[in-house]
């Protein structure tokens, strides 16, 4: 893994490289003085897919439904994925969006990948706390410390998918008028309906 400081804007970035034994690499980037709601920056790349996510939940834990919004900057194309589960939580259904969204892309290459996601959860956990929930054999640290890391399987699962792409995550506020988030919410809350009797 590595660090390095960058002033753009007359504030500094911290950028953070981490690259998998398989050889995808995970990068993120935020405000140094800055927290995740505010500080998280795109800088700029050429992305091969642009995934934007969200997943809802109705009584969490109750039905939900999850939904991305997968872009292909150089063709255009647009591909809109919905899903859900008659008893689940919502973040749970915040990490199945990108999860399946990886899963949909074309095995074999190593594409760079870019997701937007407005879950402090997903996006902490992929940029932030990952490394420690291995390194302890998925025990929480902190005040948790040595519980079992709630949703391990998801997780794992993303980090294995991450582990063959190279993603980055950024995060953006729910609800701020973001279209392709304003869109997920809309096409995740739709997905729920169809699970709502069947707990």
């Amino acid at each position: 893994m590595w660090h390095r400081l960058v002033w753009h804007r007359l504030v500094w970035h911290r950028l953070v490289w981490h690259r998998f034994p398989t050889g995808g690499m995970l990068v993120w980037h935020r405000f140094v003085t800055g927290g995740i709601g505010r500080g998280l920056i795109v800088l700029p790349a050429d992305y091969d897919v642009v995934i934007h996510t969200d997943g809802a939940c109705s009584g969490n834990p109750g039905p939900g439904g999850w939904a991305a919004v997968v872009k292909h900057p150089a063709s255009g194309k647009v591909q809109r994925l919905t899903g859900g589960a008659a008893d689940t939580t919502n973040n749970r259904m915040e990490l199945t969006a990108p999860l399946e969204a990886m899963r949909s892309l074309k095995p074999g290459t190593r594409w760079k990948v870019h997701v937007v996601s407005d879950s402090e959860y997903l996006v902490r956990g992929m940029t932030e706390w990952m490394a420690g929930w291995i390194a302890r054999g998925w025990r929480r640290g902190g005040k948790a410390k040595g519980q079992p890391v709630k949703n391990e399987d998801l997780w794992k699962v993303l980090n294995e998918l991450c582990g063959r792409l190279d993603v980055t995550f950024s995060h953006v506020r729910a609800h701020a008028g973001h279209p392709e988030n304003e869109e997920c919410d809309r096409l995740a809350v739709a997905a729920i309906e169809p699970y709502r009797n069947r707990r």
